[in-house]
C-alpha cells in the first residue's frame, strides 16, 4: 500500500505549491538579465497568503504562529509535490539537488520557455502558477513592423507632377509604439532574445522576425523608388514572408496627398463637365466624371464598374470631350462588343456632338498607314473586339491618349490572343466599362487590372497564390479585404438599388415563375437520365465533362419544349408546361400595352417562340440572335424603342443580346431558359433596367420544378455571395461534381407533373 502514500499526502494536504516568475531587476543590462522562479506554499483555506518556502526550511519552522495554517506535516508535503513537478522541468529537477530548494534562477530564454512550455504544463497537473501582470495568452507577441517615410520630390521640369519621379526612402522599425534605431534591433538580433523591454514592459518577439526586419533594413537602407511603386507598396501590395509586418508608407508633400485621395481620406477634386456636353450630369455621374479626370491626370487605369444603365458611356463622353478642351491632340481608341459601335455613335452625337468619331468597322475600313492618318484627325476611334486581333499592328503603331474597354469582361481570360492584344496597345491612360468586374471568380480581375496598371497585382501565378486560392477556398478570411483594399481606389461600382446613387430610377421586381412538365416531357426527361446511366459509370476526365455538359444541354431542351429537344419541326402547342406558361403571362403583357424581353440561350428555341407567338399574337414579332448583321440589329432596336406601331415582344439569344442594347421601352424580362450566372443574367435585365426607364421592371425567371432547373437555382442562391458573381463560367462548375452529387441534381422528383 505504500504507493497511496503520496496521493493521500498530496489529496490530505491543506496547501498547496505554487512557483511564481519574478522578473530582474531594472538596472541590468540588456543581455545580462536574470530572472528567477521562487516556490511558495498556499493554504487553500487563504489564497492570499503565500509563504516562501525559505520560511519553511528554517529550524523549528513548525512551531512558527504563520506556518500554522500549513498544517501538521507541510515538509513531506513540499517535498512530494517538488519531486512530481520535477518531472514537468528540468531546471526544478536540477534545483532538488541542493538542501533546502527555494527556487531556481533563469536567463531570458530560460524564463520564456517558463512562460510558454513550463507554466501551462504546471498549472494542468494542479500547481499554483503566478506570472507577471504583462503575460496574457494573447497580445503579447511584437512583430517589428517595418515603415517607410517618402518624402515628395521637387519639380525639376516644366512636366510638372508624374508618377515614375524618383523618391527615396526613410526606413523606420518599431516594436509596439516603440520606434527602434538600427542600433537597437541590431542589438537585440544578436541577442536572439525572446523576451525584450519595451517602455519599461516585458513582452515577447520573434528574434528571428526581428533579425530579418534588420537585414531588410540594411538592404533598403539606399535603395529609390518610383511613385507608381510607392502607391502599389501603400495600398499593401508589399507583401513580407520573413515574420515582420510592413506598416506601410508615410509620406509628405504631394504624394502624400495623393495617397490620401485614393486611399478615400480626402476628398479628389471634383471637375466641372465640359462645356461641349449637350446633356446634364446627375451628381453620381460628375463624382464619376471627376473620379476618371482625376485617375486619368495620374496616368492610373481606371475601371467605371457603375450598374448597367447608369451611363458609363455619357461619363467616358464627358471625359473625352473635357480632354479635347484641355487641348488634347491624340485620339482615343475605344474597343467594344459589335452590338454597341452602332449605340456609342448614337450616344457621341447626342451628348458629345463637337467630338470628332471614326468608326473602324466592316470591310471599308481604312488600313496601314492610311489609318494612322485618319484616326489622328478624330478624337475617339470606335472599333470591336471582333477586329482588335484582327488589326492590332494598326492600333500599335499609334500612341493614343486612352484606350477604353467597354464591357471589359471579354478580356477576363487573360491568356486569349483578345486580351494579351488589349494590354499591347499603347496608351497614356486606359479605362475599362463593364457592369461585371468579377463576373466568375476574383481571376477575372487580375486580367482587368494588369490592363489597366501593368504589374499592379504580380503575376499571374502570385496572384493565385496571394488572393485567388485563399478566396475561393475560404481559407484566409483577410484576403478579400487586402484585395479589396489594393483595388479599391481603381473601381468605382455603383448599383442602381442604391438610393443615394440614383432615387429617380424605378423599382426592379425578381420573380421566380415556378412551371410543370408536361406528361410527353417527363417521359423525355427519363429517357435522357437512363442513357446517362449508361455511360457516366465508365466514363473519366474530359470525356465525363463532355458527357455531363451534354446531358445538361438535352435535360434544359427538354424542360423548354419536346420540339426543341427532338429537333423534328412536331408542333408547338400544348407540349410545354413553360411555353403554355408564358404565353398566359404575355397575354396579360399585351392587353395591358406593355412590351416585353424574351431572352434564351438557344437559337432553335427562339425560333420556335418567335413562330408560336406570333401566331398566337396574330402579329410580327422581333427576334434578335447572332446570325442577324449589324445594320438588321440596329434597325430592330430602333423599331423596338419606337412609341408607334413597335413589336410589343423582342425575343433576344443571351449572347447577341444580353449587352450593350438599350430597350427602355420594354418593363418586363423573361428569362424562359437560364443561364445559371446571376451576372449574366442581371446584365441581360438591365437591357430594360437603366436610365430612361420610366416604369418599374418585372422579371420573370423560369424554371421547372422537380427537376435539375430548380435544384441548380437553389445551390446558385446558397453560393451567390461571392463576389456577387457566378460559382463558375456557365455550366462547366457543375462537370465537378460527383456522380452521387449528378444523380441528385438530375433525378426527376414526384413534383415536376404537378396535380
Amino acid at each position: 500500500m505504500r504507493w497511496k502514500r503520496p496521493v493521500t499526502v498530496t489529496a490530505a494536504s491543506p496547501v498547496r505549491l505554487c512557483f511564481r516568475l519574478e522578473e530582474p531587476s531594472e538596472e541590468a543590462p540588456p543581455g545580462k538579465e536574470t530572472w528567477k522562479v521562487s516556490y511558495f506554499l498556499q493554504p487553500h483555506s487563504d489564497r492570499s497568503l503565500l509563504v516562501p518556502l525559505a520560511e519553511l526550511w528554517k529550524t523549528k519552522a513548525a512551531k512558527r504562529e504563520a506556518l500554522k495554517p500549513l498544517g501538521p506535516n507541510p515538509k513531506e508535503y513540499v517535498l512530494l509535490s517538488l519531486g512530481q513537478a520535477s518531472v514537468l522541468s528540468a531546471p526544478i529537477a536540477a534545483s532538488l539537488k541542493g538542501p533546502a530548494p527555494t527556487g531556481f534562477p533563469c536567463d531570458t530564454k530560460a524564463a520564456h520557455e517558463f512562460l510558454t512550455l513550463t507554466a501551462p504544463a504546471l498549472e494542468q497537473a494542479g500547481f499554483g502558477v503566478m506570472l507577471p501582470a504583462w503575460w496574457t495568452r494573447t497580445g503579447t507577441k511584437l512583430r517589428p513592423v517595418v515603415r517607410a517615410h517618402v518624402a515628395s520630390p521637387q519639380f525639376t521640369t516644366s512636366g510638372g507632377l508624374s508618377l515614375d519621379a524618383i523618391a527615396e526612402f526613410q526606413w523606420e522599425v518599431s516594436l509596439g509604439e516603440t520606434r527602434k534605431s538600427l542600433k537597437e534591433l541590431t542589438a537585440l538580433a544578436k541577442l536572439k532574445a525572446p523576451l525584450v523591454q519595451v517602455r519599461g514592459q516585458w513582452v515577447e518577439v520573434n528574434a528571428e522576425a526581428i533579425a530579418s526586419a534588420v537585414a531588410y533594413w540594411k538592404k533598403k537602407a539606399n535603395e529609390a523608388a518610383s511613385v507608381r511603386e510607392i502607391i502599389h507598396m501603400a495600398l499593401g501590395g508589399q507583401e513580407t514572408h520573413h515574420g515582420f509586418a510592413f506598416g506601410g508608407i508615410e509620406a509628405t508633400g504631394w504624394i502624400k496627398d495623393l495617397l490620401e485621395q485614393l486611399e478615400g481620406r480626402t476628398n479628389y477634386q471634383e471637375f466641372s463637365p465640359p462645356g461641349a456636353l449637350a446633356a446634364r450630369l446627375r451628381p453620381y455621374q460628375l463624382r464619376g466624371f471627376s473620379w476618371l479626370s482625376f485617375l486619368r491626370h495620374w496616368g492610373l487605369g481606371a475601371c467605371l464598374a457603375d450598374d448597367m444603365g447608369l451611363g458609363k458611356t455619357m461619363q467616358t463622353l464627358a471625359l473625352l470631350l473635357s480632354l479635347r478642351e484641355g487641348g488634347e491632340k491624340k485620339p482615343s481608341l475605344l474597343i467594344c462588343p459589335t452590338s454597341v459601335v452602332n449605340n456609342w455613335v448614337q450616344e457621341a452625337a447626342q451628348f458629345a456632338p463637337g467630338l470628332p468619331v471614326m468608326v473602324h468597322h466592316g470591310l471599308g475600313r481604312k488600313k496601314d498607314a492610311t489609318f494612322q492618318k485618319t484616326a489622328s484627325g478624330h478624337a475617339l476611334v470606335i472599333t470591336s473586339y471582333g477586329l482588335l486581333q484582327r488589326d492590332v499592328s494598326f492600333f500599335q503603331k499609334i500612341t493614343w491618349a486612352g484606350v477604353i474597354l467597354d464591357e471589359a469582361q471579354n478580356i477576363k481570360n487573360p491568356e486569349t490572343k483578345q486580351a494579351k492584344a488589349a494590354r499591347g496597345i499603347p496608351a497614356d491612360f486606359r479605362i475599362a466599362l463593364t457592369g461585371t468586374p468579377v463576373e466568375n471568380n476574383v481571376g477575372d480581375l487580375w486580367s482587368i487590372m494588369e490592363f489597366l496598371n501593368p504589374g499592379f497585382l504580380g503575376t499571374q501565378a502570385e496572384f493565385r497564390r496571394r488572393f485567388f486560392v485563399p478566396i475561393q477556398t475560404g481559407r484566409d478570411p483577410e484576403a478579400p479585404e487586402k484585395l479589396k483594399r489594393l483595388t479599391g481606389p481603381f473601381i468605382l461600382r455603383r448599383v442602381k438599388t442604391d438610393k443615394t446613387v440614383i432615387a429617380d430610377l424605378p423599382d426592379k421586381v425578381e420573380r421566380k415563375e415556378r412551371c410543370h412538365l408536361t406528361k410527353e416531357q417527363a417521359s423525355l426527361y427519363a429517357a435522357v437520365l437512363k442513357d446517362l446511366e449508361k455511360t457516366l459509370a465508365e466514363a473519366e476526365g474530359i470525356k465525363r465533362k463532355g458527357i455531363i455538359l451534354a446531358t445538361l444541354s438535352k435535360l434544359k431542351q427538354v424542360c423548354n419544349h419536346p420540339a426543341q429537344f427532338l429537333g423534328d419541326n412536331s408542333a408547338i402547342a400544348d407540349r410545354s408546361g413553360k411555353l403554355s406558361r408564358l404565353t398566359e403571362m404575355l397575354e396579360e403583357v399585351v392587353e395591358a400595352g406593355d412590351r416585353a424581353l424574351v431572352f434564351t440561350q438557344f437559337k432553335e428555341m427562339g425560333d420556335l417562340l418567335k413562330t408560336h407567338l406570333q401566331e398566337t399574337f396574330g402579329q410580327e414579332l422581333l427576334f434578335l440572335h447572332g446570325g442577324v448583321t449589324k445594320n438588321l440589329r440596329d434597325k430592330m432596336v430602333e423599331r423596338f424603342q419606337s412609341s408607334a406601331g413597335a413589336p410589343p415582344i423582342f425575343i433576344l439569344s443571351l449572347k447577341a443580346g444580353g449587352t450593350g442594347l438599350n430597350l427602355t421601352n420594354a418593363n418586363h424580362v423573361f428569362h424562359y431558359d437560364r443561364w445559371w450566372n446571376p451576372a449574366v443574367e442581371n446584365q441581360a435585365t438591365d437591357r430594360a433596367f437603366r436610365i430612361g426607364q420610366h416604369k418599374n421592371v418585372l422579371v420573370h425567371k423560369f424554371l421547372c420544378v422537380g427537376t435539375l432547373e430548380d435544384k441548380i437555382d437553389a445551390m446558385i442562391e446558397q453560393k451567390q455571395s461571392l463576389a456577387n458573381a457566378v460559382v463558375g463560367t456557365g455550366e462547366a462548375w457543375l462537370t465537378e461534381l460527383s456522380n452521387a452529387e449528378l444523380k441528385d441534381l438530375f433525378a426527376l422528383r414526384k413534383e415536376a407533373l404537378g396535380a
